[in-house]
């Protein structure tokens, strides 16, 4: 894959259409979680990358089912319903509030009934939806680069998964931090956890946390970093920020409580999918190594298209 692949993304000269974006997406991401059965980790609720831009997959409903999709190369979200009829809506500089509105029209329209939580999560300081006039910026050509950039993502992570025998999540997009993830588990349950986050009920946050983790994302930035993949352990020990990890211009970041790899190194790497594997597998290895994982059992070379694994004997 050549460099091109991976486009820039400074969030800077996106700032104000990433914003909006990501409270679009909370809005459909909403949607998804009204009609979904709960699934551990909330992984019922997330997006999922696909060869148009963004998807909920089929969410479930009485006698069928509809499905939701960003297109970020006709630039419309896209509504499929299993009867089939649809809606076609255009993606165009507007306010949250209309987005939202215009939205619930057209499910309206379908016969799909639907009432979600008015407030963003995980943003403090958030403006309800349905008064939220003050972001309303799309600008097309970065809402694509976003796209291909988390492509790139997508495909190294999946690659990255299939090193790991272990329970580990998909790769989806948590709508509500805005970034896409996958996440590795020891098998062993974790301290329950204390942490907040706007527009997070306590119980959430810790049935998201109920198991050890080594998790990694891709993040399109914020709070003073631009957009950088990252990878963090739950529980977390002393030594696994103190852990060497690669490439070189990765870093442990304190007051995140992870580390990071700006994707600019990643995208002007001489190979930037051996860059990000390698801070991929190095991270994880900190986390593994330093609380103790069973990595015997938990990992095996990554796979290959076509080539069956070898089971060994019990």
């Amino acid at each position: 894959m050549s460099n091109e692949a991976w486009p820039a993304l400074p969030l800077v000269e996106w700032r104000d259409t990433c914003t909006t974006l990501h409270l679009w997406t909370q809005i459909v991401g909403k949607v998804r979680l009204a009609h979904t059965p709960w699934l551990n980790h909330s992984w019922h609720a997330v997006l999922y990358v696909n060869a148009r831009g963004l998807t909920t997959s089929l969410i479930p409903y009485p006698g069928g089912g509809f499905e939701i999709e960003f297109d970020f190369v006709r630039h419309v979200l896209n509504i499929e319903v299993t009867d089939g009829t649809g809606a076609e809506l255009a993606l165009r500089p507007e306010s949250v509030a209309d987005f939202h509105d215009r939205l619930m029209a057209a499910l309206r329209k379908l016969g799909i009934s639907v009432a979600i939580t008015d407030l963003p999560c995980e943003i403090e300081g958030a403006i309800r939806f349905t008064a939220d006039h003050e972001h309303a910026a799309y600008d097309a050509g970065y809402a694509h680069r976003f796209w291909r950039a988390l492509l790139q993502a997508d495909r190294v992570f999946r690659q990255f998964r299939t090193g790991f025998v272990g329970k580990c999540s998909p790769v989806h997009l948590f709508w509500g931090s805005f970034d896409l993830a996958v996440t590795r588990f020891s098998g062993r349950r974790a301290p329950l956890f204390t942490g907040k986050a706007p527009g997070l009920a306590t119980r959430i946050m810790q049935e998201a946390y109920s198991h050890e983790v080594s998790s990694a994302g891709f993040w399109p930035g914020g709070r003073g970093v631009d957009a950088s993949f990252y990878s963090y352990a739950y529980p977390s020990l002393p030594e696994f920020a103190k852990a060497k990890v690669r490439p070189a211009d990765a870093f442990y970041h304190a007051d995140l409580g992870e580390f990071l790899l700006p994707y600019e190194a990643v995208r002007s790497a001489r190979d930037p999918d051996a860059a990000l594997l390698d801070f991929l597998g190095s991270t994880y290895e900190a986390a593994a190594v330093t609380s103790g994982w069973d990595r015997r059992a938990l990992e095996r070379p990554m796979g290959a298209p076509g080539v069956c694994r070898d089971v060994e004997p019990p």
